[in-house]
Order: structure tokens, then C-alpha cells, then sequence
């Protein structure tokens, strides 16, 4: 079966790229020795878990507990939820560990901490520090930190924290900053958790862009990152890799051609309607229209526009080629994690337009 046969919009995956992907990370977290705990929220497949598990020690990154469910299911045992804890979520956690899994949760308050320490399945938690991003997480000079440690006993299990704001981020002198705050924050908490008698068994940091521009990760026993597999046109703005290490793309078909524009078949449930390349120096609008074998024949053609299901493209003044109705394009995504949500499998191609496999992908909660 070739591209050209399926109906769309539909996902591809290159795996090429993304094995090149995979080994890429690997080799920046083994020059670190630091272990790679790789966040599976974009994935959501157990055959990409596979591989990227390869050579790793196991251990996974969910960002729900339904993926949680999932890959459990497929012999994955080592977890972390990586979102913040909810009372009530405790018993499902609990029932999954009853099954076999070791899946441990974090938390940055009080009754969370409290919940979790009564629950009488022994949930092992992390607290979730905030080093700068304001989303989540206790700041590493709060008396709240100790508090929590205090509140989890026997229940603490370590530390974790994410810099997410490594995303604002418009150098790479400016990422390995955020990359060293990352760090440091997260080892000052232990070490303040060790000095209050606490055991501290995990350290845990991690995004993909300062997993690549990192100087140092000492005192971390684990890194976590995830949208690295796959990459996407915000990613490449920010130098977290090239533009052609992009592995997922959404095909396309052209449906009309209004004078200077191509209507496709792929809008916004397809590509998503995330804008994260607004605000940094190339504005890929909705996205970026390669050819059918993923070759940027088309020059700078921009999705512009994304209405429910109907995509337009501006061509490229410098690429004008015939694009009669009917022609299948690949679109290169602004944020693959969100684009990856509205699809049920990746058809999987190896560098060109062969589909060499189909894999299938959890949504939900």
C-alpha cells in the first residue's frame, strides 16, 4: 500500500526519522549518564514505547491515567503520572498497582499529600517543584516543601520537576540556561529533603529542548522527555532539532484551487489550531505543505488558514507547481502532540511513500 491509497487527512510516521530521533536523545542523556525516562503523552502507542524503550531501563511518562491503563496493559509496569494527583484518582492508581504496575504520582499540596499518605495501598509520590515555568510545583525556598514530606512519610519517593518554560526559549544559550535551572532546582530540593532526614530516591527533570542543550544534569537520576520522537515545526524554531527531523506529518488531499491558494482536505481537527510558531522567527501559520514523500518540493507553502475541515494554503511565489484537485500533500505540524490527539493510528512509512505498517494510538482519560 502506498500514501497515495489512503483516504485522508489521515497521520504518518516516518520511522526513519524517527529512529534518528530516539538515537539522537539517547546519545545526548548517555553522554550525561543519566537515565532516560521518555514521556509518552504524544505517542500514546505502545509500538513507538517499543523502540524507544530499547536499551533503556523501562520506565515510562504518562500524562493520564488512561495511558497509564494502556500501556500497563502491554507490559510496561514502571509509571509515572505525571500530573498532579487528585484524592479521588487514587483508588484507580491503586487498582492498577494491585495488577502488577509500579505507578507512582506527585503532588504540590497539602491534602493531595494527606490522601495519598492514608490511602492503604502505599502509593509512592513525588513533590512537584516549580523551577520557573508557574504552572505547578512548590518553589524550592517554600516551607511548604517540608511540609508535604512531612504530610507523604514513608509515601516519598523523591522529586520532579519540568521546565516547560524552556518553550518561551529563543536561543540555545538561552535554553541551556533554563536547561541549568532545571537542574539546579530540582537537586536543591532533595538535598534540602536529605538534610531534614527525608529519603530521596528519585530525581527527576526533563523537556525535550533542554534534554538537548543541557551542559550538565548532575545529581538527576532520571530525565524525562517526549515530543523529541516525533518533532514539529515549533521545536525546529527553537533549535530543539533540524526541520528534517520532523517525523509525524498529517496527508493531505488538495480539494480546490482558488487563484494563488490550494484548498485541502486537512483543517483544524486534522492539523490542530495551535499558532506556537507565531512568535518565533518563521510564522508557519497552520503548518507547512511538503510533497507525498515528505520533500519540500512546494518551497515555503503555509497552511494559513484551518477551518473545521478545509485547510488553505498560500503557495510559495518561488514554487509554483501544478497541484491539480486530488494531489496528496504531508503537512508538516506546529505541535505535534496536539496534531497526534486527533488521529487513531500512524501510518507508518520508512523514508518514502510505502506504508510499511499501521499503528494504533489511545486518546482519551
Amino acid at each position: 500500500m502506498k500514501l497515495a491509497d489512503l483516504p485522508t487527512p489521515c497521520l504518518v510516521l516516518d520511522r526513519q526519522i524517527l529512529m534518528r530521533n530516539i538515537r539522537t536523545m539517547a546519545g545526548n542523556l548517555a553522554r550525561h549518564n543519566v537515565p532516560l525516562r521518555p514521556h509518552l503523552k504524544t505517542a500514546k502507542s505502545i509500538d513507538v514505547a517499543r523502540l524507544v524503550l530499547a536499551g533503556q531501563p523501562g520506565g515510562i511518562t504518562v500524562s493520564t491515567l488512561a495511558e497509564a491503563e494502556y500501556f500497563a496493559s502491554h507490559g510496561i509496569r514502571d509509571i509515572l503520572y505525571g500530573v498532579g494527583v487528585t484524592p479521588s484518582k487514587l483508588d484507580q492508581v491503586a487498582r492498577l498497582n494491585a495488577t502488577g504496575a509500579n505507578v507512582t504520582v506527585i503532588t504540590d499540596d497539602l491534602l493531595a499529600a494527606d490522601a495519598i499518605a492514608a490511602h492503604p495501598a502505599n502509593i509512592q509520590a513525588l513533590i512537584e517543584i516549580d523551577c520557573g515555568e508557574q504552572r505547578g510545583g512548590v518553589l524550592v525556598a517554600e516551607d511548604l516543601i517540608s511540609e508535604l514530606a512531612e504530610r507523604l512519610g514513608s509515601n516519598l519517593f523523591g522529586v520532579m520537576t519540568h521546565a516547560g518554560h524552556s518553550y518561551q526559549g529563543r536561543s540555545v544559550a538561552e535554553i541551556t540556561q533554563i536547561a541549568e535551572l532545571e537542574r539546579s532546582h530540582v537537586v536543591y530540593a532533595a538535598q534540602r529533603l536529605r538534610t531534614e532526614g527525608h529519603v530521596i530516591s528519585v530525581v527527576s527533570a526533563g523537556s525535550s529542548p533542554t534534554g538537548r542543550h543541557a551542559e550538565t544534569l548532575n545529581g538527576l537520576t532520571e530525565f524525562r522527555a517526549g515530543v523529541y520522537m516525533f518533532g514539529d515545526l515549533f521545536q525546529a524554531e527553537i533549535e530543539t532539532h533540524a526541520r528534517d527531523s520532523i517525523a509525524l506529518t498529517v496527508l493531505t488531499s488538495v480539494i480546490g484551487r482558488p487563484s494563488g491558494r490550494l484548498l485541502i482536505d486537512a483543517g483544524a481537527l486534522a492539523l490542530s489550531k495551535d499558532r506556537s510558531t507565531e512568535l518565533t522567527p518563521n510564522d508557519y501559520g497552520y503548518g507547512l505543505a511538503l510533497d507525498i514523500r515528505g520533500e519540500p518540493a512546494l518551497g515555503e507553502a503555509i497552511v494559513r488558514k484551518a477551518y473545521q475541515e478545509h485547510g488553505v494554503v498560500e503557495f510559495d511565489p518561488n514554487h509554483m507547481i501544478a497541484a491539480p484537485v486530488g494531489t496528496r500533500l504531508r503537512i508538516l505540524p506546529n505541535h505535534a502532540c496536539l496534531t497526534a490527539a486527533a488521529h487513531d493510528r500512524y501510518h507508518v512509512v520508512d523514508g518514502g511513500d510505502d506504508v510499511v505498517a499501521v499503528w494504533p494510538r489511545m486518546n482519551g482519560w
